[in-house]
């Protein structure tokens, strides 16, 4: 069999399409769907005793410590007051695991351990280590 230029373009799509997938598959497989509930109840997922900071209607807030490292879980009552409060906080930099009605703030490392519990998405906020005064 010869090979022509038109079928070792369809043989190059191909694979490159199927190691696409795979790399799709592997992170899919490797974060839960995001979590839901209370900040207790997403504070016990992951064994952890919250030290709450804020106990307000539309935000609850809280300190974890863990053997790892702290980070920072808050539950809100709205999509919005989440949306606002992580806008604002993506200002000063760090690392944020999100979720419905909820958002965790630590390390990167941190974040990524929590997200193979808790799930979510995590955003980064600006890095600022490359500013001079």
């Amino acid at each position: 069999m010869r090979l022509t230029r038109p079928m070792l373009a369809v043989a190059g799509a191909t694979a490159a399409l199927a190691l696409v997938g795979c790399g799709a598959d592997t992170k899919a497989a490797t974060i839960p769907t995001a979590a839901t509930g209370s900040l207790e109840s997403l504070a016990a997922k992951v064994k952890c005793t919250p030290d709450i900071q804020t106990d307000a209607d539309e935000l609850r807030q809280a300190i974890c410590k863990m053997s790892y490292g702290k980070f920072v879980l808050a539950t809100f009552a709205t999509d919005r007051g989440q949306r606002e409060w992580i806008n604002d906080a993506k200002d000063y930099g760090g690392f944020y695991l999100v979720g419905r009605k909820w958002v965790a703030v630590g390390t990167d490392k941190i974040v990524k351990k929590l997200q193979t519990t808790l799930g979510g998405d995590e955003e980064i906020g600006t890095d600022h280590s490359k500013h001079t005064s």
